[in-house]
């Protein structure tokens, strides 16, 4: 587990390394289509303290939103087995799966057939809806194969001592224990099958956690990178608002998995330091890009255009199937029809808030 948890830092640290050393370039390429120069809204000066706004407000609500399911368990009605917790993170959801029909697929589509590009190949095909597509896929064989592979580690190093339910084989990291019953909601004590059950819905957690904080760093930086070149005054205003109330309840959703994976406190620090940081790290990357983007320029939007296309079908996968169809089929809700009518009430909320939010961001 620990040795996965460190290649998926690394994967972020690599991804965020490349944007930084590639986007210079992809921006200066091409002289194509230029963004209209006399727009009054088109102010550098004035738009750099809106930016430094933009970063510090972002990272606060963003800490806050991601923060607030870890400090649950001392609510007593917001704890895991809680259905008011089940409904909080079915609201978050909702918008994960918002953001990605919303703000980051249409913004793919419109990059992808902008008149700026060349109509052989990218009019002539519809590259988004592929790549979004081929990202599920892949989003779908990584969570099945990280799946099964934590499942066999863990079994070789938990399952000969199960003959004691609820004792761990080892009191020197805790995630390579099996889970006591108390976690779950059916308390059969004496039983193996239990603390089985219990171990692969951990690992289930651990792989969702892990598989959305990945597609949700991609896209964070992607929206920060384009804030952050910016100089639109009349657009960056509302944008910070809608982009504050997006990082808040992504970050809630973020952080609802994260506490049910139960990870040891640092992993827990360096995930919501990572979700924190990287829409303002795009941010600031952005302003640095500020003198050379060209933001109607082929280059930039054939590469930010794949970007969100594949981060669109990444977060749209996750959100329906390990975080939605995960609640709505499994056995806390399915054994209450008032408590799924009020979770499907919540999810709709939660797309149609994150949908308004699209008409500004």
């Amino acid at each position: 587990m620990a040795t996965l948890s460190s290649l998926l830092i690394k994967l972020i640290s690599i991804f965020i390394l490349i944007i930084s050393i590639s986007t210079p370039k992809v921006y200066s390429q091409s002289n194509g289509c230029q963004p209209a120069s006399n727009n009054s809204c088109n102010n550098k000066a004035e738009a750099l303290p809106l930016k430094i706004i933009a970063i510090v407000t972002i990272l606060i609500t963003s800490m806050i939103g991601v923060c607030l399911p870890l400090f649950s368990r001392s609510v007593p009605a917001l704890q895991p087995d809680r259905n008011l917790f089940v409904i909080v993170k079915c609201f978050a959801a909702g918008i994960i799966l918002a953001t990605g029909f919303m703000h980051v697929l249409p913004d793919s589509f419109d990059m992808l057939w902008s008149d700026c590009l060349k109509k052989n190949p990218w009019h002539n095909f519809p590259f988004t809806g592929f790549v979004a597509m081929l990202s599920a896929i892949v989003t779908l064989m990584v969570d099945s194969m990280a799946t099964s592979l934590y499942s066999k580690k863990n079994r070789k190093g938990v399952l000969p001592a199960q003959s004691h339910i609820g004792t761990p084989t080892s009191q020197g990291d805790q995630e390579m224990a099996v889970v006591t019953p108390g976690h779950f909601h059916s308390h059969h004590h004496g039983m193996v099958n239990e603390g089985v059950d219990g171990e692969s819905q951990l690992l289930r957690y651990r792989v969702v956690a892990m598989v959305l904080e990945l597609g949700i760093v991609v896209h964070s930086v992607v929206i920060g990178l384009s804030l952050g070149a910016s100089n639109n005054t009349c657009s960056i205003k509302g944008l910070i608002a809608a982009l504050c109330f997006h990082q808040m309840f992504e970050g809630m959703g973020l952080g609802g998995c994260i506490l049910q994976a139960e990870y040891k406190f640092l992993k827990k620090v360096i995930m919501v330091f990572f979700f924190s940081v990287t829409t303002p790290f795009g941010i600031a990357l952005g302003i640095g890009l500020s003198n050379v983007y060209e933001e109607n320029s082929p280059s930039a939007l054939i590469t930010v255009g794949l970007l969100n296309a594949s981060s669109a079908g990444l977060l749209i996968y996750m959100a329906l199937v390990d975080l939605l169809s995960a609640d709505f089929m499994g056995p806390k809700l399915q054994g209450s029809i008032k408590l799924q009518i009020k979770s499907y009430v919540a999810v709709l909320l939660g797309a149609g808030g994150m949908s308004v939010m699209a008409k500004w961001a």
